[in-house]
């Protein structure tokens, strides 16, 4: 079952306001890595400088060996034929069978090899939110319970921002910069938004090879980043299925909103919506 309403609009001002922490808890820093900005927030975070600085340099490892913009990068390399995926870095081969995984269960619309035009390997739709799960793994190995991981808009968040708070997330507003269509709210989830608004047109539809413009934005709620990542691009590029194969998937819900502002929401999802 899934719920369908026109498109909501919110201020952004209503979004992360919980009451402010006490003088020395609360520690948020931002770097401008992977090609966007990661922001860390602790809300127990004093005394723990080295763990932030132990995560960003995680996210520079991740941009070094992953990124299609550097040439000499390992994914580089492999993409063009360089180096064999079985002769390259395991994290490499880890997201590239992550990727694959999500091909057969998408029915190859999540396609890390026909996604780009130039044809080349692109598993950009699944490795921003797998480092973001791998940096919430060195949070949590570290004793660090109460956080929130936003990688471009991309996000992972455990425990709570205060005792007893949840989360509170925005997913933007299509298309009203200024404003959210929706607010998520929650202690321990991963939260991931795919549309064209954000990078302009990107996506493609590998059933009609061309960009998808039949959706605005598809947002992907569940415990895993790396997934819920994945999954909304490749609903982004399903149109009409989108929500049902969301829907389909264990432990995800989803957001859909369409070109026509339709907001379908899959059956599970208004638990985690601050209405």
């Amino acid at each position: 079952m899934m719920s369908e309403f026109g498109i909501p609009t919110r201020a952004t001002g209503a979004v992360g306001a919980p009451p402010d922490p006490m003088p020395g808890d609360r520690v948020v820093r931002v770097e401008h890595i992977m090609g966007t900005a990661i922001r860390i927030e602790l809300a127990d975070g004093y005394g723990r400088e080295e763990l932030i600085s132990d995560v960003f340099a995680w996210f520079r490892e991740v941009d070094a060996r992953f990124s299609l913009f550097r040439p000499d990068s390992e994914m580089s390399r492999v993409a063009r034929g360089e180096l064999r995926e079985s002769d390259a870095h395991p994290d490499i081969r880890e997201v590239i069978d992550d990727c694959e995984a999500v091909w057969v269960k998408s029915g190859g619309a999540f396609d890390i090899r026909n996604h780009r035009p130039d044809g080349l390997l692109d598993p950009t739709g699944l490795v921003k939110g797998w480092s973001v799960d791998r940096a919430g793994s060195m949070m949590l190995a570290s004793g660090a319970a109460d956080w929130s991981l936003n990688a471009g808009g991309d996000i992972l968040v455990r425990g709570s921002p205060r005792t007893g708070d949840a989360w509170r997330i925005g997913i933007q507003h299509p298309r009203q910069r200024d404003a959210v269509a929706a607010v998520v709210i929650g202690t321990d989830l991963a939260v991931a938004t795919s549309g064209n608004y954000e990078r302009g047109e990107h996506i493609v539809d590998p059933y009609r090879a061309a960009l998808s413009d039949d959706l605005l934005s598809v947002t992907v709620v569940g415990p895993r980043l790396a997934l819920a990542d994945a999954y909304a691009t490749a609903a982004f590029s399903m149109a009409g299925q989108a929500a049902a194969w969301i829907a389909s998937q264990p432990d995800y819900e989803g957001i859909v909103i369409t070109a026509s502002d339709r907001v379908i929401l899959t059956e599970g999802m208004e638990a985690y919506l601050d209405r």
